[in-house]
């Protein structure tokens, strides 16, 4: 599995142009641009994009379907082994054992079934799973829409039940940005429900938010994780 010269300058020159963009919006934010750590989405790219990742120093690396990211993972080899694998995307209940299996982290559990399959998934496997609370910021509390998450007004049961299990470890929250909502004000609500998961759970303070549209945002409001794919590996291929 090999990476053309070409194609490891690409990523090198796309990866410095994102952590520029993400020191200066910590700077903006007076925050330290190491707490924000980045995510490179490598759906739909091949294993050898992960491999050469990894020789360009990133340490986090984010799937969202299944069985592609337990393919990847194997594909990628040795190199796949010292990064942090994390789940993004949505999440069917019947393929969370599997997940359980090899991601390390799930940003998208959003509802009490999938918190109980991922727990019983990780107690098979003798693993911790460490995941995060998806937030609809999409609609009202009662009426949330077509996006995917937990309704803020669940977000804190849904904490509490992620707690009481006995293989998972609850690291904060998640969300996605409204299309048509101004991300600024889409992460100000996240970053309260974030203040609030936290003053429960101290240990919760992960925020997962920004992609390559709109990561300044999120990291002016706190986000600890930013969610990269099209910036840093350029455009998707089409889906097979």
């Amino acid at each position: 599995m090999e990476t053309t010269s070409a194609r490891h300058d690409e990523l090198a020159h796309n990866l410095a142009e994102v952590r520029r963009r993400i020191a200066d919006a910590a700077g903006a934010a007076d925050r330290a641009p190491e707490d924000v750590r980045l995510v490179v989405v490598t759906k739909t790219y091949p294993a050898s994009d992960v491999v050469a990742l990894a020789e360009l120093g990133v340490t986090d690396v984010g799937e969202n379907r299944h069985p592609e990211a337990a393919r990847k993972r194997e594909e990628a080899g040795a190199p796949a082994a010292v990064l942090t694998w994390h789940f993004v995307g949505g999440l069917q209940t019947n393929k969370a054992a599997a997940v359980a299996r090899y991601a390390d982290v799930v940003h998208s559990v959003d509802r009490p079934r999938l918190v109980d399959a991922l727990d019983r998934g990780a107690q098979a496997a003798g693993r911790r799973l460490e995941v995060l609370v998806q937030v609809n910021l999409e609609g009202h509390d009662d009426d949330p829409g077509g996006r995917a998450g937990a309704s803020p007004a669940d977000v804190l049961a849904l904490a509490d039940r992620i707690a009481a299990t006995g293989a998972l470890t609850l690291r904060g929250v998640m969300a996605v940005a409204p299309l048509a909502v101004d991300p600024d004000d889409a992460f100000a609500r996240l970053a309260e429900i974030a203040a609030s998961v936290a003053a429960a759970h101290p240990g919760a303070t992960a925020i997962s938010a920004g992609m390559s549209g709109d990561l300044e945002a999120a990291v002016k409001h706190g986000a600890t994780h930013v969610r990269i794919g099209r910036s840093v590996l350029g455009e998707r291929p089409p889906l097979g």
